[in-house]
This record gives C-alpha cells, sequence and structure tokens, in this order.
C-alpha cells in the first residue's frame, strides 16, 4: 500500500470511529476512539476463524505501519507544540519548581523503581529479564503522555496548580524520559558508557534540546512580530516546528524538548505583541485542529497494534503485575520529591494521588517499546507489557479520572484546595 493510501485510510476509519465516539459513546475523545479502535481489532480477531482472508489482510496493513517512525518522525513535533501552545505559560511560570522536580527527579526515581521492582517480579517468574532491559522499560513507560493527558484532563475542573503541574511534567517529562530511554538503550545494547559519558549524553540531549528550542522560539517570535499577514504566519509556525524538529534529530539532541520549549515561547510571547487578534485566532485554530485530527489519528493506530502484538499465555500475568508495579512507582516517584521539597510547592497533600492516577501513558510508550532492534531478547515481552500498562492507563485511569477528581476535589471547595494543605 503506497503512501498516499494509508493516509487516507487512517483518516477515513479516524473519522468514522470519532463519529462513532460523538454519536453513541460519548466519551472524552482520546478513550472513545481508543475504545472503537480496539473493539475494531477485537472484531477482526474474532473474525480470523470465519474470514482468515480478511484478518490477514487487516494484519499486514497493521504490520505495515511503522508506529515509532510515524509518531516520532511525524506525529510528535506537531502535537507536543500544539500542546505546549495552548498551555498557559504564566501559570506554568508559577509552577515551575515542581514541574521541573516531577519531570526530572520523578522520571528518574520512576525509571529505577519500575525497572528494579520488574526485575524481581521476573526473576520471581523465572523470566529472567536481564536488570538494564528492566531498567528499559522503567524509562519508556515513566514518562506520562501529554497527548492522552491534554486531551482528556481538559474535560475536567481541577485547581489550576495541580492541573499544571500534571499538564506541564507531562510535556517536559517526555523528552526527559526519551533521553533516559537512549541512554539505557546504548547499555542494552552492550556499548560501553562511563558514568561521565552517561553525563555528556543526558547534557547533550537535554541541554541541546531546552537551548534549541529557546532560540527557535525567538526566532519565530521575531518573524511573526515583523509581518501582519495571517497566512503567512500560520505557515511559519507549521515551518518552524516541521523544520525545527528535523534540525534537532541531525544535531542530536532532543527534538521532543526543544517543540515543547518553542511552543511555550510563542504561545506565551507572540500573542502578547506579535500577533493581532485575527491572526492569533487563527494560528490558535490551526493548531487546534493539528492537535485534534493527529489525536485521533494516533489512539486509531494504538488500537489497531492489538492485531500485530503477540500476547503469548505466559505474558498475561507479568502484564498485570506490571501495571500495578507501573502506579506504585509512579505514585512513590511523586510522593518522595513532594514530600522533601513540600515547603516550596503550592500543591496540597492530596495531589501526589491525583498526579499518579491522572498521570497517563499513552503511544509514546508504544513507539519505545517498538523501536527496540528485534535483536535484543525479549523484546516481545517487553512491548506486550507496554501495551497493557497503556490499555489499562488510557482506559482504566481515563474513564475514572472525574470520579477520582469530584472525590478529591468536590464542586465549590476548588478553590480551598490551591496551595500546601
Amino acid at each position: 500500500m503506497d503512501l498516499f493510501a494509508l493516509i487516507t485510510l487512517l483518516i477515513v476509519v479516524a473519522a468514522a470511529f470519532a463519529y462513532l465516539n460523538s454519536r453513541f459513546l460519548k466519551l472524552p475523545d482520546a478513550i472513545g476512539i481508543m475504545v472503537v479502535s480496539l473493539g475494531f481489532s477485537l472484531l477482526l480477531l474474532g473474525l480470523h476463524a470465519v474470514q482468515p482472508t480478511w484478518f490477514a489482510l487487516a494484519r499486514r496493513t497493521v504490520a505495515g505501519i511503522d508506529f515509532d517512525q510515524v509518531l516520532f518522525d511525524v506525529m510528535l513535533s506537531l502535537l507536543l507544540f500544539a500542546g505546549a501552545f495552548h498551555t498557559d505559560a504564566a501559570q506554568l511560570r508559577v509552577e515551575r519548581r515542581s514541574v521541573m522536580l516531577f519531570a526530572l527527579v520523578g522520571t528518574l526515581l520512576s525509571t529505577f523503581f519500575i525497572g528494579t521492582g520488574l526485575y524481581g517480579i521476573s526473576q520471581w517468574l523465572a523470566l529472567n529479564l536481564s536488570y538494564p532491559l528492566c531498567l528499559l522499560f522503567g524509562a519508556l513507560i515513566s514518562p506520562t503522555d501529554p497527548i492522552a493527558v491534554l486531551g482528556i484532563l481538559a474535560r475536567f475542573k481541577l485547581p489550576e496548580s495541580v492541573k499544571t503541574n500534571i499538564v506541564g511534567e507531562s510535556l517536559f517529562n517526555d523528552g526527559v524520559g526519551v533521553v533516559v530511554f537512549a541512554t539505557i538503550y546504548e547499555l542494552v545494547l552492550g556499548k560501553e558508557l562511563g558514568v561521565g559519558g552517561i553525563g555528556w549524553l543526558f547534557l547533550q540531549e537535554a541541554g541541546g534540546g531546552l537551548l534549541f528550542g529557546l532560540v527557535l522560539g525567538y526566532g519565530l517570535y521575531r518573524l511573526l512580530r515583523s509581518i501582519n499577514h495571517y497566512q503567512t504566519e500560520v505557515l511559519l509556525t507549521l515551518a518552524a516546528v516541521m523544520g525545527g524538529y528535523l534540525l534537532a534529530q541531525h544535531l542530536h539532541i532532543s527534538g521532543p524538548l526543544a517543540m515543547v520549549v518553542a511552543g511555550l515561547f510563542v504561545g506565551d510571547r507572540a500573542r502578547q505583541d506579535a500577533m493581532s487578534h485575527e491572526t492569533e485566532e487563527y494560528v490558535d485554530k490551526f493548531w487546534e485542529l493539528i492537535d485534534v485530527i493527529l489525536n485521533a489519528l494516533l489512539f486509531v493506530l494504538i488500537g489497531v497494534e492489538l492485531l500485530v502484538i503477540e500476547f503469548e499465555p505466559s505474558y498475561w500475568l507479568i502484564s498485570l503485575l506490571a501495571v500495578v508495579l507501573v502506579l506504585l512507582a509512579r505514585y512513590a516517584a511523586v510522593w518522595l520529591p513532594f514530600r522533601l521539597a513540600r515547603r516550596w510547592l503550592n500543591l496540597d497533600h492530596k495531589a501526589p494521588l491525583m498526579m499518579t492516577w491522572g498521570g497517563l501513558r499513552g503511544g509514546i510508550s508504544v513507539a519505545l517499546a517498538l523501536s527496540i532492534s528485534n535483536e535484543v531478547p525479549h523484546k516481545g515481552l517487553i512491548v506486550a507489557i507496554t501495551y497493557a500498562v497503556v490499555l489499562f492507563s488510557v482506559i482504566g485511569q481515563g474513564l475514572t479520572l472525574e470520579r477520582l477528581i469530584r472525590r478529591l476535589y468536590p464542586p465549590g471547595a476548588s478553590e480551598s484546595a490551591e496551595g500546601p494543605g
């Protein structure tokens, strides 16, 4: 199937699933599309015995989609910029200490807790996964996915400090998680990296991404300020994101972090004094549509991946244990920094629980798992448990978020929930 036919098929399927959700299920967009997509995949699996030809065709089509390449090379830059562009940068500045604390320290702690826990579980189940491979799983599953988080939390009323921390952390820990994953992956492949080498790789990727994002955002801001023509300004933002992400990849720095920083800079500064009201409206609507369309495509892809992911009978128990492990590790990774730095944080005592259940995993984790070389032992197991955690996260946690929010922050109590408690 050629590229145009594949894109056409995905858009048609995404539109059909979005319609079914809007017409009948009425779930949050990301969850609803993924539920319909999973249902479609399960239907195809059920038809395997009746019409094996149809199933084989569908499986070949899905197998021909390079999920990690589609996400990282096509979708991610656009989705991250759109999410950052629509984030309240002023509120994020207020919460910057806690956001960076959770995005950096929390991600590292979560990687360690999950990796160590999975290693112990694998030894208990006689699966004998290596410790570096377990840490690799910890790195790919620790980042909360901004694509899933932004689409779901937008529907719910939370104290601004808590919502900003969940959204802001998800934007930044995505880039941090990818850098940690790349570093540990080098060890899994058997490459020798000393402490200095690991530190330099992290500094190059993360620090370079942050700096490049600032330069890109400022350059785009100056260009937007110099003209008043909304068609050209929309085109400039699109060119900056796509060209900037491509350049970041060639410079071997973190493209995700660069897009987040650039999106925040442009969304804050350019809105104030570089765009007319008309331009701001068009740019805002353009990136909102990009966000909606690509989100629909992404969650369709996650759902149909069920057709090609192999679930061996021996995988079910470790997948279930991994779901519990990831939740416990997430809570510990949020609670420890929260307790140590509580006097400096504008968060109440309910925040760690809210951030744990609201920290959804999504397509980034699946893409990282699929990007692991087939030469790495137990790749199939890592992909399977990653998929299980993501399904539970998006559907299980996503569908119960509103109930948890109402329990922790009842209507009318939002204002009193702000600040340390």
